[in-house]
């Protein structure tokens, strides 16, 4: 039996590398099924699997490592099933951009609650700063203390003029590091100046409707040159949650969970009830009105078609 990790899967077939220099092509024997997940993909990008090599070379995936970690989101098509981007990450670094396509808060707010649930430390990467005018710059800065102030760190970066790119590289130095975002906010471009050894495909924004173009497909791993690696991920139009109760979504809005203690009911929503104090921090300007309203689009979002959102 041998063990590797999994560096790209491509539906049924799972590319795992062996001892950090040998890549084995593997298959799913019978059927997984992980904690009852009903997921699309039973084996992700970072799983650590156990699997018999047969004679023509290729392996038969027998076991799966259980997991430090994972995020996940629904599937695109089957509202009852989840995909499973990728699997014990060290952090997770969410690239957005202020324009050049827009990300929206509620995009930022929805993959934060995801990776709160999962236990995932993540960093919010603003990247394009070099074309950012009067107005983006100010929007950033708000958004910048917004996040900060609530303990997320930010980094700005330029992948044009290399701005922050080596203190990425130092952050992203011997860890297991994964970059999501909308399609377009240029996270296969840092890649490729993070190690331009890898020199991965890219596409420009499309000029006629401002939105990115997906260049990568599938979610796969890549070994740095300075130590550590990077999973690169599909371009996400939506983060649909998954397996939250309404109660419990303020649980990772980390500046409300912290107040839920001072409320006067201990199942309190923060949406309408008596002694709330998350209201009143919200009122006060103590908790930013944006991830407040953010908060609100999740909770009353229609059960028939739960926390998801269209954008």
């Amino acid at each position: 039996m041998r063990e590797g990790i999994v560096v790209k899967s491509t539906g049924s077939w799972y590319k795992v590398l062996v001892d950090e220099r040998e890549i084995v092509d593997c298959k799913i024997k019978g059927k997984f099924r992980i904690d009852n997940l009903k997921s699309t993909n039973p084996i992700a990008v970072g799983d650590i699997v156990h699997f018999e090599q047969e004679k023509d070379g290729t392996g038969m995936i027998s076991t799966i490592v259980e997991r430090k970690n994972y995020i996940i989101r629904k599937a695109s098509n089957l509202s009852k099933q989840s995909h499973i981007i990728a699997a014990n990450i060290d952090r997770a670094y969410l690239i957005a951009t202020i324009n050049y396509p827009e990300t929206l808060s509620l995009f930022i707010d929805r993959f934060l609650v995801s990776a709160e649930a999962y236990n995932i430390p993540v960093t919010i990467i603003f990247n394009k700063i070099d074309l950012y005018n009067d107005h983006d710059m100010q929007k950033y800065n708000e958004w910048k203390d917004i996040y900060e102030n609530i303990g997320y760190s930010t980094i700005a970066t330029s992948a044009k003029t290399g701005e922050n790119i080596e203190t990425l590289k130092n952050l992203m130095c011997n860890k297991i590091n994964l970059l999501a975002g909308n399609s377009g906010v240029g996270k296969t471009s840092l890649v490729n100046t993070i190690d331009n050894a890898l020199n991965l495909k890219t596409l420009e924004v499309s000029k006629h409707n401002k939105k990115g173009q997906h260049t990568t497909t599938f979610a796969e791993m890549f070994k740095l040159s300075s130590g550590g690696y990077i999973i690169d991920t599909p371009g996400l139009k939506a983060f649909g949650l998954l397996d939250m109760e309404k109660w419990e979504i303020s649980h990772y809005f980390p500046e409300m969970f912290e107040r839920l203690k001072d409320c006067q009911f201990h199942n309190c929503k923060h949406v309408h009830e008596p002694g709330c104090n998350v209201i009143k921090a919200v009122e006060a300007g103590q908790i930013s009105i944006m991830r407040y309203n953010n908060y609100l689009s999740l909770m009353e979002t229609d059960d028939d078609n739960k926390y998801r959102a269209a954008f």
